[in-house]
């Protein structure tokens, strides 16, 4: 299209871009064109920043580790999470539980102090997980993982209670109640998965639940206490129809959400699994937890999705592939303002569930490896925190357009295609191979004020900051050397892809044309001189 043309049809809009999307069942020259557009002064209101309220890392013995210390602070300086969410506060290795001879309770929290300090000296606040059940407490010797989280109910309720409570309570003197009030606690995790993570009963769930709400609120009654969180978005009803029916507190609803079919509870990836094909995999599960909640007895309570991703096990290559920024961003737009927060699952792959892993590439669900190497999904969050405050009206579904206090334009752009090829293929054959992306046309950006700016711009995609196609190009190493490491980081650290300086002088505006591929995902900042 001319760019005199698109002028005299997009009339007084600041931005537009336009992409032309081959169509493939007619001649290559033919295009279809998708017009993103807005208009400076026409905003939707502020932008609604729930994808940074919350992130996941794997269990709490984990965050007493140097290095899991200093990705979650580079993690922090770049995304700007509010709060982390993790397994195991309460299992053995954080040393909290044991009792003497006698049977009388013995607490500690030498563990848990230091890692709470950490996070809120950062500037991150705990979502706090309560599990799992310390082996003093346990009603039996069930466990799951490699790191062996107890998921037996307790021999004793009113000892649980007790736990809890003490544990509340110090946490108040510590840190002290109006800290405390802005925290969550989440009661255990995933107990609908029986007996993965939870050997008893949806009932014994409920009689845990009720033991800790009481407990937490019998502290402080401005505590923030919820659940069930459950896996597959499940008993949202159940929870709070219990809660009505008996009178509790119940300030929140949390549960999860994954994007893949088969290879259920697989932390090794040996069963396989197969991403789904349901363009609204993820999201309709949101947006679904949200009408349960809205038409429930308590309608207003807040909604958090403290797990989602593509792939619930953590030997998932998906996780690593280019694919995975675009699919991100796609599930977050879906479910606008539906969730409270949507905590990503997780932040770095050290990550111990089936154990330390042996190769630096595995699948893992964090959004750096264990080298501290960025993934192309640390990109769609890194890029959503740089939007401005205030979102344009853009009847777009695949991107943002913002501004910030100073006038400066953000836009964030992608495109996401689906290119598994169904269940005849897992993911874990799919996506260890290299997978070049597919032309789906141009992006032509448009239609300026007269004014100077700086354009930069950045991107991810197919080998654009794409580091697992960079550790292929070296055959794969089971290990990397040092400088096999720092050589992977600078070619995919996200620098600008480009930059330029634009004067406009006219009101005929100007045109940049952008290639655009499958799963390609493109940040633009355009600042004020």
């Amino acid at each position: 299209m001319k760019a005199k043309h698109l002028f005299a049809i997009l009339g007084n809009l600041f931005m537009s871009l336009v992409l032309a999307q081959t169509n493939y069942n007619i001649k290559p020259t033919a295009l279809q064109e998708r017009v993103i557009s807005a208009n400076y002064n026409k905003e939707k209101g502020p932008l609604n920043t729930m994808f940074k309220e919350c992130i996941g890392a794997g269990r709490a013995n984990e965050g007493l580790r140097a290095d899991w210390q200093q990705q979650l602070a580079y993690v922090k300086k770049a995304c700007d999470f509010k709060y982390i969410r993790m397994h195991g506060l309460l299992t053995d290795d954080m040393a909290v539980y044991r009792e003497d001879k006698n049977g009388k309770p013995e607490y500690n929290y030498m563990y848990i102090d230091p890692l709470f300090d950490y996070l809120l000296s950062i500037g991150i606040r705990p979502f706090v997980e309560l599990g799992f059940m310390p082996s003093a407490l346990a009603s039996g010797s069930q466990t799951i993982f490699w790191w062996r989280g107890n998921v037996t109910p307790p021999k004793d309720y009113t000892k649980w209670a007790d736990l809890i409570k003490n544990l509340t309570a110090h946490f108040t003197e510590r840190y002290g109640a109006e800290e405390v009030k802005s925290w969550y606690f989440e009661v255990w995790n995933e107990p609908n998965l029986s007996p993965g993570f939870w050997s008893g009963t949806q009932a014994e769930y409920f009689k845990l639940y009720k033991y800790s709400v009481n407990a937490i609120k019998g502290v402080n009654k401005d505590y923030r206490v919820g659940g069930p969180a459950t896996a597959g978005a499940a008993w949202v009803p159940d929870m709070i129809d219990f809660c009505s029916k008996n009178a509790l507190p119940l300030d929140f609803i949390s549960t999860h959400t994954y994007g893949v079919k088969q290879g259920f509870l697989d932390e090794f990836g040996n069963s396989g699994t197969v991403l789904s094909k349901d363009p609204m995999s993820v999201s309709g599960d949101i947006l679904n937890s949200r009408k349960q909640i809205s038409n429930s007895a308590m309608p207003n309570l807040q909604l958090h999705y403290t797990e989602w991703s593509s792939s619930y096990t953590p030997s998932d290559p998906i996780h690593d592939s280019y694919h995975q920024a675009a699919y991100v961003l796609q599930k977050i737009k879906q479910v606008g303002n539906a969730a409270n927060s949507m905590s990503y699952w997780v932040f770095t792959d050290i990550f111990e569930e089936a154990g330390p892993r042996f190769t630096p590439f595995h699948g893992g669900f964090g959004l750096l490896n264990t080298q501290g190497i960025n993934k192309p999904a640390f990109y769609s969050f890194k890029f959503m925190n740089q939007l401005g405050s205030k979102e344009l009206v853009n009847a777009d579904s695949t991107s943002w357009i913002c501004k910030d206090a100073k006038g400066n334009v953000q836009v964030l752009l992608w495109d996401f295609t689906n290119t598994h090829p169904g269940d005849s293929v897992n993911n874990q054959v799919y996506y260890v191979r290299d997978l070049p992306a597919k032309s789906k046309g141009k992006v032509n950006l448009s239609d300026m004020p007269k004014g100077t700016y700086k354009l930069e711009i950045y991107k991810v995609g197919y080998h654009v900051n794409d580091p697992y196609s960079t550790y292929l190009a070296m055959k794969a190493p089971k290990q990397l050397t040092k400088q096999q490491v720092e050589q992977i980081k600078k070619l995919n650290d996200g620098s600008v892809l480009s930059t330029e300086v634009i004067n406009i002088k006219t009101n005929t505006g100007f045109v940049k044309e952008l290639e655009l591929r499958e799963n390609d995902v493109y940040f633009l900042n355009l600042i004020k001189q």
